[in-house]
């Protein structure tokens, strides 16, 4: 048998990941893994667009619907379980499909974490506070001022990330980028990477046909159901959060969808700009299969 080959396919949402993935491993005679950071929890159905039973039934997938909202789950957890998937797969099968847009979770499978040092909580709560005072100007400045290395590589608009950098920064009096990896994670396997693409306006107009599909599949009951649980981590979902939203009374329901389908298309924004960081991706029409499969058997020879 030849190496072992993970296809990774990627891209923003409602770019049709799940179809081209299916089709993909159906040609492969292999399998999937989900990195979705949200279809990994059962109860969240409609709101994750997670694949349908039929879709389902086509090719066997792996990491979906296997948790509750309420247990701890991260990219760490997700990148020891898709280990151990892959381990077994190929033990029987040449190839494997890796299917999600949570760059987070593929980065964590494919190159490992940083090994950051501990951080006393008080400085977190310190960071924390100012930045809910102060805002996302601040939180760029002092980041930008302690370690420019690394402000010139984050993504500036994702405050988590700028407060963990800002942390370690000052926490340790060191620069953020310098405990940052800087050999690659060795894998047993090689990696083709895919990242799906459209024109801008045909991919938001499937985010929009995607949202109506979702509220008209149930989406509103299904996030009233779990709005005793508003508050967890894995509820702060686009979809979610605006029906909790219109819920408390803060906007009516039409508004709600508004801002649903602009903040999922914010969502793909960022999505693209993590992923065309990464050179090793090849870009490909979400119906191209063809060019897919050529580029996965030439990486293969």
């Amino acid at each position: 048998m030849k190496a072992s080959c993970l296809v990774v396919v990627t891209g923003p949402t409602a770019v049709g990941k799940t179809v081209a993935s299916i089709k993909l491993a159906q040609h492969l005679k292999t399998e999937i893994i989900s990195a979705d950071s949200r279809q990994v929890f059962r109860e969240m159905r409609i709101g994750t667009a997670r694949p349908t039973d039929a879709e389902l039934a086509l090719v066997p997938h792996h990491l979906i619907a296997h948790h509750a909202i309420t247990d701890p789950y991260d990219a760490a957890r997700f990148a020891e379980e898709a280990e151990a998937v892959l381990a077994t797969l190929f033990i029987t099968h040449e190839f494997a499909v890796l299917c999600g847009g949570s760059g987070l979770y593929v980065k964590a499978l494919l190159e490992g974490f940083d090994d950051l040092p501990p951080v006393p909580p008080s400085v977190r709560d310190e960071i924390k506070a100012a930045y809910e005072a102060k805002g996302l100007a601040w939180l760029q400045d002092a980041v930008a001022k302690g370690d420019p290395d690394y402000y010139e590589q984050v993504d500036r608009n994702n405050p988590q990330r700028l407060m963990r950098a800002l942390e370690v920064i000052r926490g340790t009096g060191k620069p953020f980028s310098s405990f940052r990896k800087q050999s690659r994670k060795e894998l047993p396997y090689r990696v083709v990477k895919i990242g799906l693409t459209l024109e801008r306006e045909e991919l938001y107009q499937r985010i929009d046909q995607r949202m109506d599909k979702m509220i008209a599949d149930g989406l509103w009951e299904e996030a009233k159901g779990l709005y005793a649980h508003r508050n967890i981590n894995a509820l702060q979902t686009v979809g979610y959060q605006e029906i909790f939203d219109c819920l408390d009374g803060k906007y009516d329901q039409d508004e709600a969808i508004r801002k649903m389908k602009q903040n999922s298309r914010n969502y793909a924004k960022r999505q693209l700009t993590w992923f065309r960081r990464d050179a090793e991706i090849t870009w490909f029409h979400p119906e191209d299969i063809d060019g897919m499969l050529k580029l996965i058997h030439e990486k293969q020879a």
